[in-house]
C-alpha cells in the first residue's frame, strides 16, 4: 500500500559501547584512516540526517559524535555489559529520544561496521515513507558459503548438519544448491517508530527488523567482531566510501 505522507520525521541513532570481550577496541580502532565509529556519524551527515543521537558509555565515542552535533545518551551500566540485549538498549535509546524528538523513522548504525552504504540509506528511507506496509529496510549480503546446508556442530567429538538436511531441498556439494541465502550484515538499518514501541513482537533473532523487513542489497560487509574482519571491511571501504 502506497503511502502519499511524505513528511516523516527522520533521526539516526548511534549504538556502541566501551567495552568489548570479544575484540576489544573494535568500535574506536582506526579503519582507514577514521576511527571505526565515526564512519556511522559520516554516514548520517552524508545521508542529509538532521538529527543524531548516540547511545554509548564511551567517552571516547562521544566526543567522537560531538564532532557532528549528535545529542549523547548515556548508556546504563546495566545496558553496557556483553550480555546486554541490543533490543533493550534500542528501546532505552527510543524512550530518551523521544523527550527531544518524535521521529518516524530511526536509521540504526553500528559503532563497529564502517561498510556503511549512503545510497541504501536513502533507499530504506524513501521505502518507509512510501510504503506503509514495511516496518525496516535491513541490508543484506549474499553468503550462499555460509548456507545453513553447509553449517555444522560438533557433538562427542563428531561433526553433524547444525540443522536436519531434511527441511532444505536440493543439497548438494554445490555451494549454491539450495538457492542463495542472504544474511543481515548490520551496516544499514532503516527502522520505523513502531519498531520501537512493539519491540517483543519482531522477528528473532533481530527483533528491531519488525514483522516485515525490506531487503536493501549489499555487496558484502558485517559489523566487526572478530581482526580478520578488519581487512574485508578496510577493502569494502577502498570500493565504496566517498570521503
Amino acid at each position: 500500500m502506497i503511502s502519499q505522507n511524505k513528511s516523516k520525521k527522520v533521526a539516526a541513532l548511534v549504538i556502541g559501547k566501551k567495552r568489548s570481550i570479544g575484540f576489544p577496541g573494535k568500535n574506536t580502532m582506526k579503519i582507514n584512516g577514521f576511527p571505526s565509529c565515526e564512519y556511522a556519524f559520516m554516514a548520517a551527515k552524508k545521508s542529509n540526517i538532521k538529527k543524531i543521537f548516540v547511545s554509548t558509555d564511551c567517552p571516547v565515542i562521544k566526543k567522537i559524535g560531538n564532532k557532528y552535533g549528535s545529542i549523547h545518551i548515556k548508556r546504563p551500566k546495566r545496558l553496557a555489559r556483553p550480555n546486554s540485549l541490543t533490543e533493550d538498549v534500542l528501546t532505552h535509546a527510543y524512550l530518551e529520544i523521544k523527550k527531544k524528538f518524535k521521529p518516524d523513522i530511526i536509521v540504526l548504525l553500528f559503532a563497529n561496521n564502517p561498510a556503511i552504504s549512503i545510497k541504501l540509506i536513502k533507499k530504506g528511507i524513501q521505502i518507509l515513507k512510501t510504503k506503509k506496509s514495511y516496518d525496516s529496510a535491513f541490508s543484506v549480503c549474499k553468503y550462499n558459503m555460509f548456507s545453513p546446508a553447509r553449517a555444522r556442530k560438533i557433538v562427542s567429538n563428531k561433526i553433524r548438519p547444525f540443522v536436519n538436511l531434511k527441511y532444505i531441498k536440493n543439497v548438494s556439494s554445490i555451494r549454491s544448491s539450495q538457492g542463495d541465502v542472504y544474511f543481515c550484515d548490520l551496516s544499514v538499518q532503516v527502522i520505523s517508530k513502531w519498531v520501537f514501541e512493539n519491540m517483543n513482537k519482531g522477528m528473532q533473532p533481530f527483533q528491531w527488523m519488525g514483522r516485515k523487513s525490506y531487503p536493501l542489497i549489499n555487496s558484502y560487509g558485517f559489523d566487526i567482531d572478530e581482526s580478520w574482519q578488519k581487512v574485508a571491511v578496510e577493502l569494502w571501504l577502498k570500493e565504496n566510501w566517498i570521503y
